[in-house]
Order: structure tokens, then C-alpha cells, then sequence
């Protein structure tokens, strides 16, 4: 039987990329190099998808008062998020949650238009257009980090503004705005873990066999790691 194995040292390449990947906050205001951005968007376009209908569009934001606009989007966002959290907005206001001004690259990740018109896979299951976009996103958030690069993703913002803003044609929609550049030093340890605003559920508790896992109170908000 022939072996498809990798090496062993690409085996723990791969793990470490995945181990150490980090939704990043705090950016250097660095540019990020041309030539390695063509290949974080190559390995983002290299994704599965379903039906090979690959729905993902990109955005590269070059221009300084669309990438204002943007974060001002997305601090909007945030002040709603904090009063709709309650008793935990003040704590939520401590938090960074995006690197919009300072970050070398911004990436708008948006879903195709007229994704009606693709069945295949999607009849039953109409979502799995936002499924491939995500397995994109996190193609290029694995090779960002392979190469040294860090990424945030952003998803704090009203959608059909943020499509205005772009010029997005009806029944696209986008659904992540995408920090990508240099950083001092990746986390540790997930962000929002550090400032314990959540914690990383044990694999135990999420994985059962013939039957649906047993749910399990959880506190706190699920958060993005």
C-alpha cells in the first residue's frame, strides 16, 4: 500500500500552524509584502467547497478613508454589542477586538451573489456557502501564521452597510473583516482567555459516539479564539 504520509517534521509544521494560530488584535504598522499575500489569498482560494461553487470574494481595502469608514462600522458595533451584553458591558469594553487602523493588510471576506442558482450540496443544507467561505478563511489564517504573519478576524459590523459601503451587488453579503499583518509577539494563550472572558471547552465534552454529545452547562460567552 503506498504511504502519503508527510515527513514527520512537516507533520509538526502542519500542528504548529494550527496549535499556535491566534486571532490577533495588536498589529505592527507594518507593510505586509506582496508576494506573500498573493500566497495567503492562493491558499484561501485553494479551500474545499461545496458543489466547487467557490462562493468566497475578497476585498483588499488600499484606500485610507474606506478603511476609516470601515472601523467606524465596526465601533458602532461594538458599543451596541456592549449594551446588548448587560451586566458584562464594561468588562466587554475593556477588550480590543479588532486592529482595523493599525493592521498592514485589510481583507473584506464576503459570499458570492446569486448562490441560488447553485444546488448541489446546498438543497438541504443552503448553508454550506458560509461553511466553504469559512474554510477559506481559515486556510489563510493557517498559512498567515506558517508565515509569521498575524490575523484577526473582525465580525463586529452591520452587513448590509458594510456592503454599501463596498459596492457589494444584491444578494452577496459579507462576513468578515480580515486584519492581517505583522506582529510584535503572537498570545500565549487565546486572547479572550487571558482576560478571562472565556475558556476553551475540554474535547471530551463535545465529542460522543453514536449519540449526541450530552450537554453541559457552560459559563461565560463562547469565545473566539
Amino acid at each position: 500500500m503506498p504511504s502519503y504520509r508527510f515527513d514527520d517534521p512537516e507533520i509538526a509544521a502542519v500542528y504548529r500552524a494550527i496549535y499556535e494560530r491566534r486571532d490577533m488584535r495588536h498589529f505592527l504598522p507594518a507593510p505586509v509584502d506582496p508576494e506573500a499575500l498573493a500566497r495567503l489569498l492562493g491558499a484561501a482560494h485553494a479551500a474545499p467547497s461545496v458543489g466547487m461553487m467557490q462562493p468566497w470574494r475578497f476585498v483588499r481595502i488600499t484606500a485610507p478613508g474606506l478603511r476609516r469608514d470601515i472601523h467606524a462600522l465596526v465601533e458602532a458595533e461594538r458599543l451596541a454589542t456592549a449594551r446588548a451584553l448587560g451586566e458584562r458591558e464594561d468588562e466587554f469594553m475593556r477588550l480590543k477586538v479588532e486592529g482595523i487602523l493599525e493592521c498592514g493588510e485589510l481583507l473584506v471576506v464576503g459570499l458570492m451573489a446569486g448562490r441560488e442558482a447553485h444546488v448541489f450540496g446546498r438543497r438541504t443544507l443552503p448553508e454550506m456557502d458560509v461553511a466553504s467561505v469559512a474554510a477559506a478563511i481559515q486556510n489563510l489564517w493557517l498559512a498567515a501564521r506558517a508565515e509569521g504573519l498575524g490575523v484577526g478576524w473582525v465580525s463586529l459590523f452591520e452587513p448590509d452597510r458594510l456592503a454599501a459601503l463596498l459596492g457589494m451587488p444584491p444578494g452577496s453579503r459579507p462576513l468578515a473583516i480580515l486584519c492581517v499583518g505583522h506582529v510584535a509577539e503572537f498570545y500565549e494563550r487565546p486572547m479572550l482567555e487571558a482576560c478571562g472572558w472565556a475558556s476553551r471547552r475540554p474535547l471530551s465534552e463535545l465529542v460522543a459516539e453514536n449519540a449526541w454529545p450530552e450537554e453541559r452547562a457552560a459559563s461565560g460567552e463562547p469565545g473566539s479564539s
